[in-house]
């Protein structure tokens, strides 16, 4: 093989390199699925969405059904107001339940339906009346600490 083929391989394979990376920084980023695919819009209203991002995935069962498409503040009740494309194929009881989840630990948050009971099903433009909002880990260690020195203060005044 020529040096000129040998050229042409080292350039195949950093082509190929560069296309890599792209893949990865477009999957790192919740953008690998460039076809958006037939969807339905959901709104939900929160008291609270945490770190929840647009392009989060909706999961029900732990499969993707959906994306969250905007995340927009009620100027009225002060909500956080989270529309969601969910896939066309999959439909949902009008008493599902929408909740804010986190991936492991300190993972990315995520929208978690949990289909309810009803014969009626959810249709585009619907809201999911039934919802939770993040847990907030701030606030849970805050809580805990107030707690724990509220004990405390009480325990020392006893004992005088």
């Amino acid at each position: 093989m020529g040096k000129k083929g040998i050229e042409t391989l080292v350039g195949l394979f950093v082509l190929m390199g560069m296309l890599g990376l792209v893949f990865l920084a477009l999957k790192a980023a919740n953008l690998a699925s460039f076809g958006g695919g037939d969807t339905y819009t959901l709104t939900a209203k929160f008291d609270n969405i945490g770190g929840l991002k647009p392009r989060a995935p909706v999961r029900s069962a732990g499969v993707n059904v959906g994306r969250v498409a905007s995340i927009t503040l009620d100027a009225r009740t002060y909500q956080g107001v989270v529309r969601l494309e969910i896939d066309k194929g999959v439909e949902f009881p009008k008493d599902s339940q929408a909740r804010i989840l986190t991936a492991g630990l300190l993972g990315d948050q995520y929208i978690g339906l949990e289909p309810g009971a009803d014969e009626k099903t959810l249709v585009a433009g619907d809201t999911i009346t039934q919802t939770q909002s993040a847990v907030v880990l701030e606030s849970l260690i805050s809580q805990f600490l107030f707690n724990k020195a509220a004990d405390a203060g009480g325990e020392s005044g006893a004992k005088r």
